[in-house]
């Protein structure tokens, strides 16, 4: 596996990420910000943000797969979410574990959470991107 996560010394642990992602391999994959669109651009979720972040996540697992990679090889996530404001946190932690169930894995890669007044339109609530490197 070319990405090994740690929390070093020093820095807080938080249940959701690493502080620290190190990167071994060879082949780095950059996955555009991922929305709640369904393979036909169809908007999943409406309203909803922890489907909405259910979609991002599973979009991205379908992204890296067609890498030739998982959530395993995932180097860094940045997270941005609309008008966001700590008490959405729950619903982003709820579409993370679902995504997480369905995908068959912990993503837990160093991210970045980041409140945005607006997305490519209305409806999306979220937007993650996705940095990787493969062996």
């Amino acid at each position: 596996m070319a990405i090994t996560l740690v929390n070093p010394d020093g820095l807080p642990e938080i249940d959701v990420y690493r502080q620290v992602s190190i990167a071994s391999g060879s082949k780095l994959v950059f996955i555009a910000g991922q929305v709640a669109w369904d393979a036909e651009g169809v908007t999943v979720g409406a309203g909803d943000l922890a489907a909405q972040v259910e979609r991002c996540y599973l979009n991205i697992g379908t992204a890296l797969a067609g890498a030739g990679g998982s959530f395993d090889d995932v180097a860094k996530l940045t997270v941005h979410v609309v008008d966001w404001t700590p008490d959405k946190m729950p619903l982003l932690l709820e579409g993370i574990s679902r995504a997480a169930a369905k995908l068959g894995v912990t993503p837990v890669p160093p991210a970045t959470l980041l409140g945005v007044a607006a997305l490519d339109v209305p409806e999306h609530l979220v937007e993650i991107e996705a940095v990787a490197v493969l062996d």
